[in-house]
């Protein structure tokens, strides 16, 4: 019944090097890049994956089919996926915004709900991706293994807090993702919702809600549970994503 989801960082681009924002720029993977996707890849290759899915930009499209080429899947590409659009940011280097913009990228750090001129903001990313996870729910997609989605930082650490049904104020705490980092969340029924009844009694009377099994579409409405953040399979080591489906910085954006 429970259902795993892996949203994992596209690798290293020179714009990460040099520190300049991308947005929804369509830039390619560096040579480290690459090279840090088929590493991971190489560790990762006995995950048991259903599906893998894609930002439509190169960066991510060029990780997810390294990832997906380990478990002999295709990827399917879907722009709801795509970094936050920066507007009038795009490209600009971290220090060109500070200069031109005094105070307003430490802001919009801190403010999902502000955006940069001609911009999105991040509650605006976070609904878009979610989207794109409730149509899955819907599917048997998550019942035949997890489903990875190669995404951007900025994308995942705002999915992973709506996901988790934070304020929007604390969105802000999922940031600092790394290149081929992911944040891991398994999905499980709420035990409570429309058309509840209560249990029959336990032997000292109490009760608790009981959804009959008739209304139980949890997926509809699941509780999400974080299981890692900026997640890693170490060189050498078993993959950090050990359990199964019944066990219990700076910005991402440059």
């Amino acid at each position: 019944m429970n259902r795993r989801l892996v949203l994992v960082r596209h690798g290293q681009t020179d714009y990460n090097k040099s520190g300049r924002m991308q947005g929804q720029l369509d830039t390619p993977l560096s040579a480290e890049g690459i090279a840090e996707a088929k590493s991971v890849a190489s560790q990762i290759g006995e995950w048991d994956v259903s599906a893998v899915y894609s930002s439509d930009l190169t960066r991510a499209v060029d990780t997810a089919r390294i990832l997906a080429d380990a478990w002999g899947l295709e990827v399917k590409t879907d722009r709801r996926l795509r970094e936050t659009d920066l507007g009038d940011w795009t490209g600009a280097s971290h220090e060109e915004v500070d200069h031109n913009y005094p105070g307003q990228r430490a802001y919009w750090r801190h403010a999902p709900n502000w955006a940069p001129p001609n911009a999105e903001t991040r509650v605006e990313v976070a609904t878009r991706a979610h989207s794109l996870v409730n149509e899955l729910m819907e599917t048997d997609v998550f019942d035949r293994g997890m489903v990875v989605m190669v995404a951007h930082g900025g994308t995942i650490g705002a999915l992973t807090a709506q996901l988790l049904e934070l304020p929007i104020s604390h969105f802000s705490m999922f940031s600092g993702l790394g290149n081929v980092r992911w944040s891991q969340l398994m999905a499980r029924q709420k035990f409570y919702g429309e058309g509840a009844t209560m249990s029959p009694p336990a032997i000292d009377g109490s009760t608790v809600p009981h959804v009959p099994k008739k209304d139980r579409q949890w997926w509809k409405d699941p509780h999400w549970h974080l299981e890692g953040w900026n997640m890693s399979a170490a060189p050498g080591k078993a993959p950090v994503q050990t359990a199964s489906p019944d066990e219990g910085g700076e910005d991402n954006l440059a």
